[in-house]
Order: C-alpha cells, then sequence, then structure tokens
C-alpha cells in the first residue's frame, strides 16, 4: 500500500552510524590504508609523517562542521586508481575494521533483527568501503556517499552532499517513506553531535560511547547511554 508514492510504514529499523559507534575507526584511517597501501614501506612512513602535519588542519575544519571537513578530506582521493581502491576494500575491513569493532555491535544488531527490525548502517563513509562490515554484520542497506568517477580514476568529489549532520536525517526519511518504515518506532545509535539529527528522526535515539556535549544532550532528552568495549 502505498501514500503520495511512498510505502505506508508497516516495520520499523535500526539505523547506525558506523565511525565511533560501531567500531573505534574514521574516514582518516581508511584513507591512510590505502595510501600507505600504494607507497610502500619507506615512503609510506615519509608521507604519513606529513599528512599527520595537515591533520591539524583537518581536526580544525572537523570541530566547525563535519560535513564540510568530509568534503575537504575526500579530495585526496584525487587521481587514484578506483578499480585497485575498490579492490583493497575487503583487506581495509580485515585490517582497519574488523579488529576495531565493538563487541556488543554484533549483538545489538542481531537483537534488532530478531525483533523484526531492518538493519541500516548510515554514515559518511565512503560506499564500497562500507560493503564488507555491511556483509559480515548482516545488515540490509547502506545509507553512504560514493566517490565520483572519471576515467579509471576518484576525482575527488562526492556523487551528493556529504552524509552528516541533517543530510543524515533527510536520508533516513527518504529512506523510511521508500522501505516503509515507521519512524516513531525505529532506533538510531550515534556517538557524536553530528548524529543529533539522525538520533531526533526516530522514537528511540540511543548514544554510543558518546562526547560530553551528546553525552549530555542524551540525558536531557532521556536516550540511553551505551558504553561499547572492543574485545581486549
Amino acid at each position: 500500500m502505498t501514500t503520495n508514492g511512498a510505502t505506508a510504514p508497516t516495520t520499523s529499523a535500526a539505523f547506525f552510524d558506523v565511525d565511533g559507534t560501531l567500531v573505534k575507526s574514521t574516514i582518516v584511517h581508511y584513507y591512510v590504508f590505502f595510501r600507505r597501501r600504494r607507497l610502500g614501506a619507506i615512503l609510506g612512513r615519509l608521507w604519513y609523517a606529513a599528512f599527520l602535519v595537515k591533520c591539524l588542519y583537518f581536526l580544525v575544519i572537523d570541530k566547525i562542521n563535519r560535513s564540510r571537513f568530509n568534503v575537504i578530506f575526500y579530495r585526496g582521493y584525487r587521481g587514484m586508481p578506483a578499480a585497485e581502491i575498490k579492490a583493497a576494500a575487503g583487506d581495509c575491513f580485515a585490517k582497519m575494521l574488523e579488529p576495531k569493532l565493538f563487541t556488543q555491535a554484533s549483538d545489538c544488531i542481531a537483537a534488532h533483527r530478531h525483533a523484526g527490525r531492518k538493519i541500516v548502517l548510515v554514515t559518511g563513509s565512503i560506499d564500497f568501503i562500507m560493503q564488507p562490515l555491511a556483509a559480515a554484520l548482516g545488515v540490509d542497506d547502506v545509507i553512504a556517499p560514493a566517490l565520483v568517477e572519471s576515467g579509471d580514476y576518484f576525482t575527488g568529489a562526492l556523487d551528493g552532499p556529504p552524509v552528516g549532520q541533517e543530510e543524515k536525517a533527510r536520508r533516513m526519511r527518504a529512506y523510511a517513506a521508500e522501505h516503509g518504515v515507521d519512524l516513531a518506532s525505529s532506533y538510531a545509535y550515534g556517538d557524536s553531535m553530528a548524529d543529533v539529527q539522525m538520533l531526533e528522526a526516530v522514537g528511540h535515539g540511543q548514544a554510543v560511547n558518546p562526547s560530553k556535549a551528546l553525552a549530555m544532550l542524551a540525558v536531557s532528552r532521556g536516550w540511553p547511554v551505551h558504553r561499547w568495549t572492543m574485545k581486549s
């Protein structure tokens, strides 16, 4: 049944931010992995030393506006061979995501799946990097940006707005309308203030290892606060 072209709500979902929520990692770690992999040991170490200096600039931009940071940061992929980088996504998962997956994440996802909810990742990380994680966790869908390609190479541009802040909530609402998801009975998990709109979009916001600001907001909103850990 549809209403104005949208599927009428028939189910609920659990939406998960990824970096900092499901895994203790960031888009910076993935980029460094791909760059150092292509450069080799010696050149990779030299490049990394210079990159750490640039990270101070990235940190300032991220504090000001997470979405703007994503746009600027992804320019670093400009000129990188698309097929080669995509083919290395499995290795990136094995070395950069799987070891940093919070132990409670899989159980939480399994519980929501058992309850009949759709499992959706909502992340600012690039789509092909997220696919191995999605497969490992058995999620239903991934809401993530893609890198634009020209010929055989990445241009460094995103295929649309960065998936962060209000864009996360907008994409969730669009997904809910398309797939018949009742947001009022749905859950969303995030770790930072960049996830606030995402948590506000559902009836059951959940804060995971939240920043100080998000922790304070969670208390005022009545959102549960979860402390997830990695295997020792």
